[in-house]
């Protein structure tokens, strides 16, 4: 499997998510910078890592949305690459238009960083394959803006199409029916605000999101 990984100025969880994603398919990830205006070919898979992508000016992944690279990802995901955000990446995933919906301030305007609770929502795409669908697992969360915020036909839209990949067990952050993680209606774009690439190493404190990583292997 070939995969990168971007790199914008603030991006501090990369080195993580090449870790987790050259642990799983034993092959390093390429790194691609912001600035960059094409990507490697014959990607499998482009992960959006986790940070403070230009230092969240105006607001989380905004800046980044307007990346030279970002027209390059999203042709990418087009043609049906698996695009996975993480946190910051989820954010930027949302302000290019891969999926709906926004995330706001935390609902209590406070950093929230620790291990949650998450339940599977689904369990037949090809993020979460290697999960039952309502598994619980833990994994962990860093994030002043993960509140997820939706108009209710977009949040209708979503459960009535199954994009709900994650909730959280308990709503740590305010988001709206619990959301922790989704998909695009095709499948291949899953952003979520917990952290599987913290979780892939019991020295680390848990493996729940291993599994995320194998799947995309299946």
């Amino acid at each position: 499997m070939k995969s990168a990984v971007l790199v914008f100025p603030g991006s501090n969880c990369d080195r993580d998510m090449a870790v987790a994603l050259e642990t799983v398919t034993g092959n390093k990830p390429h790194m691609v910078w912001h600035g960059d205006s094409a990507l490697p070919g014959g990607l499998d898979i482009i992960a959006i890592p986790g940070g403070f992508s230009y230092g969240d000016y105006l607001r989380s992944g905004a800046m980044a949305s307007r990346a030279n690279i970002i027209d390059a990802v999203v042709q990418a995901a087009e043609k049906g690459v698996k695009i996975l955000g993480v946190c910051n990446g989820f954010q930027i995933l949302t302000e290019i238009g891969l999926l709906p919906g926004a995330l706001m301030r935390n609902e209590k305007i406070d950093f929230v960083c620790k291990d949650v609770d998450l339940s599977v929502a689904k369990s037949d795409s090809i993020f979460t394959s290697g999960y039952e669908k309502d598994q619980p697992i833990t994994i962990p969360v860093a994030h002043h803006d993960g509140n997820y915020f939706a108009d209710d036909d977009s949040l209708d839209s979503l459960e009535d199409n199954d994009q709900i990949a994650f909730r959280y067990a308990e709503n740590i952050n305010g988001s709206a029916r619990h959301i922790a993680g989704i998909l695009n209606e095709q499948g291949n774009v899953l952003g979520m605000m917990p952290h599987p690439e913290r979780a892939i190493d019991s020295k680390h404190g848990g493996t729940d999101g291993l599994r995320l990583f194998q799947s995309l292997l299946s």
